[in-house]
């Protein structure tokens, strides 16, 4: 799936991105598990997170709170990253799996070898991570690439975020949505602020989406009807697993539940024409009124609001012609309860 991803000409549409992250735990079997998984869902696409660990973090630095509660096979976060990276051999494996399942292949870079390597091969866009929004050159090298970019603004401020937005755009404006993402895992549903969406979508005005690190479904589809049409979720092969992720991911069946309610959400938002739908017209043929005879009228009878009146069915004359009927004469006989026609009338 080699395509411009579906987003940046129907920015309309929701576009779903199964986030498998580093939940493979290093294992290329588990990385092609979580394909299938994601799939068999009806994922637009899948993200991994490619990256070389020394061009990530020192040898000493520490890991993050939610890694230190998630994560017990490392006690430090190089540890963590070794135990997590991926050769190209393998990346290589997991675009042709991605290829044979028909969903689009995505992964996160964290360094510049990485960025060429996933255009080497052939992504269809690139996502920035929230920790590497403030990473510029990291941006600039990947937008003068000219894919279409993603970027989350976890920890990020407005001033932060419109500074990463100008380096895109100054470094070849490659198509780009904005994700709003709070970074805890699992974030708390309470801290989500998804009316920053609003927000983004006002100052940037490109695609904006939600990366979801909250448990369950709701901020998600609350998210969907505030605007955001392109959602990112993590997901695992199972919650138990050792890592930093698994905890705040959904499992396979979980992913296939949560995936069916977004786009049933994405269905009821509709087009935004407000008109009747083919069921309602049926209904409104019953559920409305027609303007009726009141009583048994004789041809030339005038008629007057207490020998006519508005009465179920709604399938004649409608109420509000009732003062262009009143006054006007019939043209023949008219038993009671007849459905006033414009025939009807002299």
């Amino acid at each position: 799936m080699d395509s411009v991803p579906r987003w940046v000409n129907d920015p309309t549409s929701l576009y779903f991105i199964a986030e498998a992250g580093v939940n493979h735990n290093g294992e290329i079997e588990k990385a092609h598990a979580l394909i299938d998984v994601a799939a068999a869902a009806g994922a637009d696409a899948i993200k991994f997170q490619t990256f070389k660990t020394d061009a990530l973090a020192t040898i000493d630095a520490p890991k993050a709170p939610y890694q230190i509660r998630n994560e017990t096979l490392a006690t430090t976060q190089t540890e963590m990253l070794r135990n997590l990276e991926l050769d190209e051999q393998a990346w290589r494996s997991i675009r042709t799996h991605c290829d044979e399942k028909d969903i689009s292949f995505l992964s996160t870079p964290f360094d510049f070898d990485s960025v060429d390597f996933l255009e080497s091969l052939g992504v269809n866009a690139f996502k920035v991570s929230s920790g590497d929004l403030t990473y510029l050159q990291l941006l600039s090298h990947m937008a003068k690439k000219g894919l279409p970019i993603i970027i989350s603004t976890g920890m990020a401020n407005l001033a932060e975020t419109e500074e990463a937005v100008q380096t895109i755009e100054t470094n070849g404006n490659p198509p780009l949505a904005i994700l709003h993402c709070v970074s805890d895992y699992p974030s708390d549903p309470s801290e989500s602020n998804l009316n920053v969406l609003a927000l983004l979508n006002k100052a940037f005005g490109r695609p904006v989406g939600w990366s979801d690190h909250t448990l369950g479904n709701v901020t998600s589809i609350a998210s969907v009807a505030l605007g955001a049409r392109l959602i990112e979720k993590h997901f695992t092969l199972d919650r138990s697993l050792p890592g930093p992720d698994h905890k705040a991911s959904l499992e396979p069946d979980e992913l296939k539940q949560f995936v069916s309610k977004l786009r049933m959400v994405e269905k009821a938002l509709g087009n935004g024409v407000k008109r009747p739908t083919k069921v309602e017209l049926e209904t409104a043929a019953v559920a409305r009124r027609s303007i009726v005879v009141l009583k048994d009228l004789t041809l030339g009878e005038v008629l007057t609001n207490k020998n006519c009146g508005a009465r179920r069915p709604g399938t004649g004359l409608p109420p509000r012609m009732m003062d262009y009927v009143l006054g006007r004469r019939v043209c023949c006989d008219l038993k009671v309860g007849t459905v006033l026609e414009l025939a009807h009338l002299v």
